[in-house]
């Protein structure tokens, strides 16, 4: 089987992905041959159906649609706010963007999203897309996952990181259930977080205009910030031999990596750690870092 990533920041590390496309399709030997790019996912910052993390992407909508039709890689809009309103259904920019997005070259684009309203509507007037349930409900009880892959809407479901490494249950899901999953590999977040659901709502809240404090994270390392060293760490972290050793074979077989807010610099050890066979990695981290138009930090 082939693991399908989907990949963070379409509209926020535009630049990143200009140079890595060109470099993962003229040397494909470079990277694992068990995987492929699934997707790339993520919204312009001041878009306000978005949410998840705050936005911060400033790339041309029109050169991020170029790039994704060039390579024919799936894009995800990323509209998981959760508190979408019937007012909010007709913002031009969201509009716009799905117009642009939805027939958009040979590959089926998708959006990511929270809202049922906002479901409705974007099926009703946009139905070349597909739908992807997002993360942001915070479905931590595995019937409530379960539910949420029986609905015919979605193609895709992600569960809360923390349902990850269930295997009792996600071993007897239906081969159809099973295709439908998408786990959040690297979530850094503490598995005791209670409060992963405000979390979401205030960037939902930020999206739609409200001017109002950040949320104040519990987490014992909350200060620290992402650090990938310490994500592995987790109970919940889904690694390359995970992958290869245990979903793979039980024919689970997409893969959420997460990372909108963070830097490019990041992102490409993601690239580097889930794709890249080892021996060539320091050829793919200097051809990034030698392109003198790209920002890694």
């Amino acid at each position: 089987m082939i693991a399908y990533y989907h990949l963070p920041g379409l509209f926020e590390f535009y630049e990143l992905y200009r140079v890595f496309l060109p470099l993962y399709r003229q040397h494909r030997e470079y990277f694992y041959d068990w995987c492929e790019i699934g997707s790339i996912y993520g919204a312009p910052a001041d878009a306000l159906w978005g949410g998840g993390r705050v936005g911060f992407g400033e790339a041309e909508p029109e050169k991020v649609a170029a790039l994704t039709r060039e390579f024919g890689i799936s894009a995800r809009l990323t509209f998981s706010n959760s508190l979408i309103t019937e007012d909010c259904l007709s913002d031009r920019k969201c509009n716009e963007l799905c117009r642009l997005f939805e027939n958009n070259g040979t590959a089926e684009n998708g959006v990511i999203i929270h809202s049922d309203l906002l479901l409705a509507y974007l099926r009703r007037r946009y139905p070349g897309f597909y739908f992807v349930s997002s993360t942001t409900k915070v479905l931590t009880a595995f019937d409530q996952m379960e539910a949420e892959l029986n609905r015919d809407e979605f193609r895709y479901v992600v569960p809360d990181f923390r349902l990850n490494k269930d295997f009792e249950d996600l071993f007897r899901l239906s081969e159809a259930q099973k295709r439908k999953v998408e786990f959040l590999c690297n979530e850094c977040c503490w598995v005791g977080c209670t409060e992963r659901k405000a979390c979401y709502e205030n960037v939902s809240r930020k999206a739609l205009g409200e001017t109002i404090e950040d949320h104040i994270c519990v987490s014992p390392k909350a200060g620290e910030g992402y650090r990938f060293s310490e994500a592995m760490k987790g109970p919940a972290f889904i690694g390359i031999e995970d992958i290869q050793k245990i979903y793979l074979p039980n024919h689970f077989s997409h893969f959420k990596i997460e990372g909108r807010s963070l830097g490019s610099a990041v992102i490409l050890e993601f690239l580097l750690y889930y794709m890249t066979k080892p021996e060539h990695q320091l050829k793919v981290r200097e051809e990034i870092y030698l392109d003198n138009m790209l920002d890694l930090f």
